[in-house]
């Protein structure tokens, strides 16, 4: 039996201009955010999932509400969903730690899996819960599910589940959206990439 997954990355954030590393931190939904995760409820009000999960972060949450409002359904927290944590990264941009150490962001942009930066969870472990994650959803039989999630999560969490070499998660999917959505087919072990990044209304 074959289940069709909706992933969205949540909405814009206040460190979004910045690009500061959010990981597990929390930060607030900016007005754009907020505008962003309503057209996701109006898409989600559209194709009518028949389950909704997000992370546990609160930007997540606030980003599936309109969604759960729009239905009439709760969406359910996973934990595995949360975004990684990016260790000496954690609240800062690129070039904030570029500045106290160099030879750690060269390192993570040659191999932002085995030069993670110090500190940060394991981006294979992080791989393996969100797909554990996704493919339970999956394994539930809802037909059409929404998740919301996050950048970094969702593209390791891609690429597990697509045989793709997680080395390469940030040039084979440079950006995920905000509120955009990509859509997986999963039938038992096999999952196929359907339709990735659309802007929302893309059919």
């Amino acid at each position: 039996m074959s289940a069709r997954v909706l992933l969205a990355r949540h909405g814009q954030t206040e460190w979004h201009a910045e690009n500061r590393y959010a990981g597990s931190s929390e930060v607030e939904l900016t007005a754009e955010g907020l505008r962003q995760a309503e057209a996701l409820g109006r898409y989600a009000a559209e194709v009518k999932p028949a389950a909704l999960f997000c992370s546990p972060q609160d930007r997540a949450r606030r980003t599936i509400a309109p969604a759960a409002e729009a239905l009439g359904l709760a969406p359910e927290i996973v934990g595995d969903l949360r975004e990684t944590h990016f260790g000496i990264a954690e609240g800062r941009t690129r070039d904030e730690v570029r500045a106290s150490d160099p030879g750690v962001v060269e390192r993570f942009l040659a191999d932002p899996v085995a030069g993670s930066f110090p500190g940060a969870e394991n981006p294979l472990a992080a791989a393996e819960r969100g797909a554990r994650a996704v493919r339970e959803i999956a394994r539930r039989g809802h037909g059409l599910a929404l998740v919301v999630a996050h950048n970094t999560l969702l593209r390791l969490t891609f690429c597990h589940l697509l045989g793709i070499p997680l080395a390469t998660y940030r040039t084979v999917f440079p950006q995920l959206g905000n509120a955009a959505v990509t859509e997986l087919e999963i039938t038992g072990d096999r999952t196929a990439l359907l339709r990735f990044n659309l802007p929302l209304g893309t059919r």
